[in-house]
C-alpha cells in the first residue's frame, strides 16, 4: 500500500496508528498525551487484521494518565504490549536512525526487541536481567550507606552473572542470525561489506567480585550487558561515528529487511519517508524487495516516488484518508 499526501497531511499519523494497533506502543513517543487529539480526553483505535488467512479484530483505548486497554478478537489483553507477540510489525521512521547513530542504549534496546521477536522463549530475558541488576544496585547502595554487609551482595552477584551471560549469548546468536541477511540487503542498497559485531564479554562472578570496591563506591554495577554495545560497520567503518546520514539510513533499512526475513510469519512493514532520500536505483531495489513481503505500507509525497505499481493507493488529506 502506498500512502501519498502533502507534507503535514497526516501520513505519519496513519502509520503510527497502525503501529500502535499492532504493537501496543508508538514508535515516536512514550507520552500518551501526544497520541490523543488536542482538546480530547481519550482516543480509540480499531483495526481489522488478516494474518495467515485468519481475520482478527483489534480495539484499543488510550487516555492520558491511564494504562492503554486493548482487546484482540473481543478478549481483553493483559497489556497493550501483548499485541506485538500476535501481530508482528516493523517500522522505519527517521527518528529510528538513533539505532545506528545514537548511543549504545538505543542499540541495546533495539536488538533486545529483535531477540524477543526472533526467539519468543527468551522475550523475558532482558527484562529479568534488568530487574536483577536493579536489585544488585540497590544492595550496593545499602552497603555503601553501611546498612548492609557485603555478604548480602553474593546472591545478586551470582544471579547477575548468570543472567548476564545468558543475555550476551542470546544477543550474539541474534546478531549471527541477522549478519548474512544484513550484509546482503545492505549490499543491494550500495553499502558494501556491512557487519554486526558484539562489543562486550559475558560477566562472571569473579569479574564482578574483583571490581566490588568500585561498584560499592559508585552504588552501581559497572560490568555487564547493560553497558555493552553493537558495532554496525561498513567497509570496517563504525557507521555511528564515520557514516553519513545517508549510509546510516541504508544500514537501518537493511537491518529491518534482514529481520523481516528471519521472522517466522511475515510482518507488517511500515516505511515512513524512506523514499525521499534514495536515488532512483535504490528505490527500484527497495521496491523489488518489499514486493516479496506479505504487506508493506509506505508513505511518499508523490505517487511517482515508488517505481512499482502498488496494490493500493491511499490519498491522505488533513483528517481523511481515501
Amino acid at each position: 500500500m502506498l500512502v501519498v499526501g502533502a507534507n503535514g497531511a497526516g501520513k505519519t499519523n496513519l502509520l503510527e496508528a497502525l503501529h500502535v494497533g499492532t504493537q501496543g506502543f508508538s514508535p515516536r513517543t512514550r507520552t500518551e498525551r501526544e497520541l490523543v487529539r488536542f482538546g480530547e480526553r481519550e482516543a480509540a483505535l480499531a483495526l481489522s487484521v488478516v494474518r495467515e488467512g485468519v481475520s482478527h479484530e483489534v480495539r484499543m483505548r488510550l487516555a492520558p494518565g491511564s494504562a492503554k486497554s486493548a482487546e484482540l478478537d473481543g478478549a481483553r489483553l493483559p497489556s497493550a504490549d501483548s499485541l506485538r507477540r500476535e501481530l508482528p510489525a516493523l517500522v522505519f521512521t527517521p527518528d529510528r536512525l538513533a539505532v545506528v547513530k545514537g548511543g549504545p542504549a538505543a542499540r541495546r534496546a533495539y536488538f533486545d526487541r529483535v531477540l524477543g521477536r526472533l526467539q519468543p522463549a527468551r522475550v523475558g530475558l532482558a527484562p529479568e536481567y534488568a530487574a536483577t541488576l536493579a536489585q544488585r544496585n540497590a544492595a550496593l547502595r545499602r552497603v555503601q550507606l553501611g546498612l548492609s554487609a557485603r555478604d548480602a551482595l553474593e546472591p545478586w552477584t551470582a544471579r547477575v552473572a548468570e543472567l548476564g551471560a545468558r543475555l550476551v549469548e542470546a544477543r550474539r546468536e541474534v546478531l549471527a542470525d541477522l549478519a548474512t541477511g544484513f550484509a546482503e540487503r545492505a549490499g543491494e542498497l550500495g553499502l558494501d561489506e556491512c557487519t554486526l559485531s558484539y562489543e562486550g564479554e559475558p560477566p562472571s562472578v569473579g569479574a564482578l567480585t574483583a571490581r566490588l570496591d568500585a561498584d560499592v563506591a559508585r552504588g552501581a554495577t559497572g560490568l555487564g550487558p547493560h553497558l555493552d554495545d553493537v558495532r554496525i560497520a561498513a567497509d570496517g567503518r563504525d557507521l555511528r561515528t564515520f557514516g553519513s546520514q545517508g549510509e546510516q539510513r541504508l544500514a537501518l533499512l537493511a537491518l529491518l529487511l534482514a529481520e523481516a526475513e528471519q521472522l517466522p510469519g511475515r510482518p507488517l512493514f511500515l516505511l515512513d519517508d524512506v523514499l525521499s532520500e534514495l536515488d532512483a536505483g535504490r528505490r527500484t531495489v527497495l521496491a523489488g524487495r518489499i514486493a516479496r513481503m506479505e504487506q508493506t505500507v509506505i508513505t511518499a509525497t508523490q505517487r511517482s516516488a515508488l517505481p512499482a505499481e502498488p496494490a493500493q493507493v491511499v490519498e491522505v488529506t488533513p483528517g481523511q484518508a481515501v
